[in-house]
C-alpha cells in the first residue's frame, strides 16, 4: 500500500508539472504573438504624427504639450487600457511652476571683507534659479567652501562634518571626489552625489540660502554654454515639493570660482586638491554674496498620461507584480516670432520612445493574452525640464510602488536600422540582470557598457525618477553597430545627430528613417516585461546597492 501511495504521488507530481509545463508553453507562443504583432510601420507613423508641427513642439503647459498628451490618452482608450489617472481619465495632472530670471533685474556682488567687491554678469559669469518660486528675492550672506557638497556614508564622506551653514551660501565643485576605485565613488563613473541636482538638495536640506556650483567642463562632461542655455529660459518646479529649496540655485565660471579664491588669499588648484582628500574640512570665506533674483513666475499643470492592462493577481485581491513601461513625450516648444523653422519637433527626442510605447500598449491590449500582474504604460511630461513628470508618477504611482517590479524606459532611439548592440546602463544594479543578459543573446543584442560612466548617464532619464522611490528601473538604448554596417558609420550617424541635431529645430521626422531597430526594441522589452510578471519572485536591487534602502521602505510600507 505504502509503495502504491508513492507511485500515485509520482503520477499526481508529473501530472500537475505536465499541466504547469502546457500553461507555460501557450503563454509563451502567446506573448511570442504580442511580440511579432509589433509593427516598425506602426511605430513610423506615430512617431511622424507626434512630431507634427500641429504639437508645437509639445512643451508642458502649452497648447502643444496638452494637445499630445490627448491624443496619447486617446490612443490608449482605443487600445483598451484602464484608466489611472484623475476622476477615471488617462491623465494624472502635474502642478508646475515655470521660473523665468529677468537678467536686468538680477544681480550677484562679490563682496571681499578687504578690496574691492567684484560684479559677476549673468549668462557670462553666473547663471541663477529662485527655487523657491516668488518673483523677487534677496541675500546677503557668507560663502563657505563645502569641497564637492556631498555626505555620502557608505564611503566614510562628508563635506558638511563640522560646520554650520544654515543662512548662508555655500561654494562646491561639480562632480565626485576623484577616483579609480570602483567602490568608492563608483571609480570614474559619476554617482548622483556628483550631479549638480544632488548638490542644491543637499545644500537645501542643509539649510543653506544658496549655492554656487563651480563649473569645469571635463568634470562635468559639457561645456559653459550648456549650462547658460540650459539655464536661459524658464526653469519648471513641481508646485507641491515639500522639500526644502533654495532662494539662489546657482553655477559660476571656473575663473569667477579663482577670482573668488584669491579674493580669500586661496589657491583654486591646491583648493581643489584638498576637497579630493579624505580628512578635508569646510571652510568659511571671508567673502560675502550680495544677491537679487528677479523671476517671471507661471504657474501651469501638464499631465502625465497613464493606462494599465489589470493583471489576475489584481482581479483576485493578490499583491501585484507590475511592469511600467515610460517614455516622455514633452520636449522644448517653439520659439514665438522667430523667422523660419521655430518649433523644437523632437521626433527622435522623443517622438520615437513615445511610438514605441503606443505600438507596445497596442500589441499587449489586442493580443487577449491575461496577464498574471499589470501592465502599466506612461507617457511622463517634462523631463527636459528636470525628469519631473516622472518624479511626480514615482511619488504617486499607479499602483503602490513596492508592487511595481521592474521600469523599463524608452528615451530617444534613432532610427537607423536594426541594433546588434544595446546599452542597459541600470538593469547589472538588479538581480533581473541574468535574464537580461540572456534574452538580449536570444535577440542577437550584445551588451555594451555605458561609454561615458564619467557622465552619470544613469541620473539624466526618467527611469532615475523611479528608482529613487526603489522601483528597479533601467532605459534601454542602443549601441552603434547597426546590420549591413560597421561600428565607425554607427559613431558618425549618432555624432552627426548630436551635433547638429539634438535638442535642435532640425529634429524632424526623416521619411528615410528606418524604424526595424525600433521595433527590434520594442519586442525585446515586451519580452523582458512577459518575464517580469510571470517570474516567482519580484525583480530586486542588488544587496548594497544605493537604491536598495528606498526599495526595502516601500516594501515595508506596504
Amino acid at each position: 500500500m505504502r509503495v502504491q501511495g508513492i507511485g500515485m504521488s509520482v503520477a499526481a507530481l508529473a501530472f500537475v508539472a505536465i499541466c504547469v509545463g502546457t500553461v507555460r508553453a501557450h503563454a509563451q507562443i502567446g506573448i511570442a504573438a504580442v511580440e511579432a504583432s509589433v509593427r516598425a510601420e506602426h511605430i513610423r507613423v506615430q512617431d511622424k504624427f507626434i512630431s507634427d508641427d500641429l504639437f508645437e513642439g509639445r512643451y508642458p503647459g502649452l497648447r502643444g504639450g496638452e494637445l499630445a498628451a490627448q491624443y496619447i490618452a486617446t490612443q490608449f482608450a482605443l487600445d483598451g487600457l484602464k484608466p489611472t489617472g484623475d476622476d477615471g481619465t488617462f491623465l494624472q495632472q502635474v502642478n508646475f511652476v515655470g521660473m523665468k530670471v529677468e537678467p536686468s533685474a538680477t544681480s550677484f556682488t562679490l563682496e571681499p571683507a578687504k578690496g574691492d567687491a567684484v560684479l559677476l554678469k549673468f549668462g557670462d559669469d553666473f547663471v541663477v534659479s529662485n527655487e523657491t518660486l516668488t518673483a523677487a528675492t534677496s541675500i546677503d550672506a557668507p560663502i563657505v567652501f563645502v569641497g564637492y557638497g556631498a555626505t555620502a556614508p557608505e564611503y566614510g564622506w562628508d563635506d558638511y562634518a563640522g560646520v554650520d551653514v544654515r543662512g548662508k551660501v555655500i561654494l562646491c565643485i561639480v562632480g565626485d571626489p576623484p577616483s579609480d576605485d570602483p567602490k568608492f565613488f563608483a571609480g570614474r563613473a559619476l554617482t548622483y552625489y556628483g550631479r549638480w541636482t544632488y548638490k542644491f538638495e543637499q545644500a537645501a536640506r542643509k539649510g543653506a540660502v544658496g549655492a554656487l556650483i563651480i563649473h569645469r567642463t571635463d568634470l562635468a562632461s559639457y561645456g559653459w554654454n550648456v549650462v547658460k542655455n540650459s539655464n536661459a529660459g524658464e526653469k519648471t518646479y513641481l508646485r507641491d515639493d515639500a522639500n526644502a529649496r533654495l532662494q539662489a540655485a546657482s553655477w559660476i565660471q571656473l575663473d569667477v570660482a579663482r577670482k573668488l579664491f584669491a579674493m580669500s588669499g586661496l589657491d583654486l588648484e591646491k583648493e581643489f586638491e584638498a576637497a579630493g582628500q579624505r580628512g578635508f574640512h569646510a571652510v568659511e570665506l571671508p567673502v560675502r554674496l550680495k544677491a537679487t533674483v528677479t523671476s517671471t513666475v507661471r504657474k501651469f499643470q501638464s499631465p502625465n498620461v497613464v493606462g494599465l492592462i489589470p493583471g489576475e493577481s489584481v482581479r483576485k485581491g493578490m499583491k501585484d507584480q507590475a511592469v511600467l513601461y515610460t517614455a516622455h513625450y514633452d520636449h522644448l516648444g517653439f520659439v514665438p516670432g522667430m523667422a523660419g523653422d521655430n518649433i523644437y519637433n523632437g521626433a527622435a527626442d522623443n517622438g520615437t520612445g513615445v511610438a514605441m510605447i503606443l505600438e507596445m500598449a497596442r500589441a499587449w491590449a489586442q493580443s487577449g493574452i491575461k496577464p498574471p500582474h499589470s501592465v502599466i504604460f506612461s507617457a511622463v511630461t517634462a523631463e527636459e525640464q528636470g525628469l519631473l513628470g516622472s518624479e511626480y508618477l514615482g511619488q504617486h504611482p499607479p499602483v503602490p510602488a513596492a508592487q511595481i517590479a521592474l521600469d523599463i524606459n524608452y528615451d530617444m532611439l534613432l532610427p537607423l536600422g536594426v541594433q546588434q548592440e544595446i546599452n542597459v546602463n541600470g538593469a547589472q544594479r538588479t538581480t533581473f540582470y541574468p535574464e537580461v543578459e540572456a534574452t538580449a543573446k536570444r535577440f542577437g543584442l550584445a551588451i555594451v557598457p555605458d561609454p561615458r560612466p564619467e557622465a552619470g548617464s544613469y541620473y539624466r532619464s526618467d527611469h532615475f525618477s523611479l528608482s529613487r522611490v526603489g522601483i528597479p528601473a533601467f532605459s534601454i538604448d542602443a549601441g552603434t553597430l547597426y546590420e549591413g554596417h560597421d561600428h565607425a558609420w554607427g559613431k558618425v550617424q549618432e555624432k552627426e545627430f548630436n551635433d547638429n541635431h539634438y535638442h535642435n529645430f532640425s529634429d524632424n521626422f526623416d521619411p528615410k528613417w528606418d524604424f526595424s531597430g525600433d521595433a527590434k526594441l520594442a519586442r525585446f522589452g515586451i519580452d523582458l516585461g512577459w518575464q517580469v510578471i510571470t517570474a516567482p519572485h519580484t525583480v530586486e536591487w542588488n544587496k548594497g546597492d544605493e537604491f536598495a534602502p528606498a526599495r526595502l521602505a516601500s516594501e515595508a510600507g506596504r
